[in-house]
C-alpha cells in the first residue's frame, strides 16, 4: 500500500496519524489503562474509554490537520491502535499490582504474565 492510499484510508497523512494518534492520544490511552488497572476494574472499562479517545483523536485530526472527520476506516484504525495500547498498559499494571500486593502467591514471568506459586 503506497502512502497516498494509506492517507486516503486513514483520512490523514501517516505522519499525522503516528504523531497524534500513537504518540499523543496513545499516551492517554496507556495512562487510562494503568488507572483502570490500579483500581482493579475490568478490561472493558479501558475499551469503553478508548471509544471516546478515538473520537477525540478523529476530531483533533480534522480540526488541526484538515483530515476527514467522517472517515470510518481511519476512526476504526485509531480505535484499534488506542485499545491495543490501553489494554497492554492495563495488563502490565495489573500484573505489577498483583505480584506486588501478593508476593507470596504470584511470581512475574513476563511483563504481561504471572504464575501462581505452588503451595507447599
Amino acid at each position: 500500500m503506497n502512502t497516498g492510499a494509506l492517507a486516503t484510508f486513514l483520512g490523514t497523512s501517516p505522519g499525522v496519524f503516528i504523531g497524534l494518534t500513537v504518540i499523543l492520544v496513545g499516551g492517554g490511552a496507556m495512562m487510562t489503562g494503568r488507572a483502570v488497572a490500579s483500581n482493579w476494574k475490568p478490561a472493558w472499562h479501558v475499551v469503553a474509554a478508548c471509544v471516546g479517545l478515538a473520537l477525540a483523536a478523529r476530531f483533533l485530526t480534522y480540526a488541526l490537520f484538515q483530515g476527514e472527520l467522517l472517515n470510518l476506516g481511519g476512526t476504526l484504525v485509531q480505535f484499534l491502535v488506542l485499545t491495543a495500547m490501553g489494554l497492554g498498559a492495563w495488563r502490565m499494571a495489573k500484573v505489577t499490582k498483583l505480584v506486588g500486593q501478593y508476593p507470596w502467591r504470584y511470581r512475574r514471568t513476563s511483563p504481561f504474565a504471572y504464575e501462581e506459586l505452588s503451595s507447599r
